[in-house]
C-alpha cells in the first residue's frame, strides 16, 4: 500500500490545519522544499501537495514553490487546492506535477474533468472527494453541499475517472484514526477505481488497519499521512 506524506502549503510555509479550519493552523516549516527532500530521503514514493491558499481563493497561488519542489525531488508529486479551470490544471502539469486533484471543480464543472481526461488521460486526473457526514464539502472545505459523496464517486467512475482521494473532514488532523467504515464503503462504491484514503491517521496501527482493508478491497491503493508525521507520532521511514 502506497504511503503518501502530505505537504500543505499556506503563506509559503508547510502547515497543518485541524479539520480544514484555517484558524487552527500549525506551522511546521518555513521551507516546503526542504520537507519534500526529507520525505524523499526517508523513502517516499509519492508526495501529496496541497495549495491551501489556492483552495481558499479558488486559483493556484503557490506556483513557484510547487515548481521548486517538483524540480528538487525525483519522486512524483500530486497537487490539489484551487485548481478550478482547464488552464490552471494545465499550468500545474507543465510545472512538473504528476497528477492534479480536482475537488470543488469536479462538483461544479463536470465537463472540466472530462476535458482534462480526454487530453491528458485518466492517470493525470484525480478526483478529490472531501466529505463531512457523507456529504461533499467544497471551496477549501469552507462550504458544505447536498451532494452525496458516494453517489458522486459512482457518477465519475462511470464516466472514466480512475482514481479518487477520499477524505473524511471530521477526522482530518485529529489523529484519532480514519473512518474505516466510510473508507470501506467508498471502495465498495467504485470497485474498478483506485482509492487513496486521507484523514485521521495517528499511529502505525491505523496504517496497519488500512493495509488489512486493502487486502480485502484491492482498490484501496494508499493513504495520505500528514500531522502524524509532523507531530512525530510515527516515522515515515519506519512505517514504510
Amino acid at each position: 500500500m502506497l504511503i503518501l506524506p502530505a505537504i500543505d502549503i499556506l503563506d509559503g510555509k508547510c502547515v497543518r490545519l485541524f479539520q480544514g479550519d484555517y484558524s487552527k493552523e500549525t506551522v511546521y516549516s518555513s521551507s516546503p522544499i526542504e520537507i519534500a527532500k526529507k520525505w524523499e530521503q526517508q523513502g517516499a514514493e509519492f508526495i501529496h501537495l496541497v495549495d491551501l491558499d489556492g483552495a481558499k481563493l479558488g486559483k493556484p497561488v503557490n506556483l513557484n514553490i510547487i515548481k521548486d519542489i517538483c524540480n528538487n525531488v525525483t519522486v512524483p508529486c500530486e497537487l490539489g487546492g484551487g485548481i478550478r479551470s482547464f488552464s490552471d490544471a494545465e499550468k500545474m502539469l507543465l510545472a512538473g506535477v504528476s497528477r492534479v486533484i480536482l475537488g470543488t471543480a469536479a462538483c461544479k464543472n463536470e465537463n472540466l474533468v472530462f476535458s482534462l481526461i480526454n487530453k491528458y488521460g485518466p492517470e493525470k486526473i484525480v478526483i478529490g472527494i472531501d466529505a463531512k457526514d457523507g456529504m461533499v464539502a467544497v471551496e477549501g472545505w469552507l462550504e458544505s453541499s447536498s451532494i452525496d459523496a458516494y453517489k458522486l464517486a459512482v457518477k465519475f467512475a462511470e464516466k472514466g475517472v480512475k482514481r479518487f482521494i477520499y477524505t473524511d473532514i471530521l477526522r482530518d488532523g485529529a489523529l484519532i484514526g480514519p473512518n474505516f467504515d466510510s473508507v470501506t464503503k467508498f471502495c465498495t462504491a467504485v470497485p474498478n477505481c483506485n482509492v487513496i484514503a486521507s484523514g485521521g491517521v495517528g499511529n502505525a496501527k491505523h496504517v496497519k488497519r488500512l493495509e488489512q482493508i486493502s487486502i480485502e478491497y484491492s482498490n484501496l491503493e494508499g493513504v495520505i499521512i500528514g500531522k502524524a508525521l509532523y507531530a512525530n507520532r510515527m516515522s515515515l521511514k519506519d512505517i514504510l
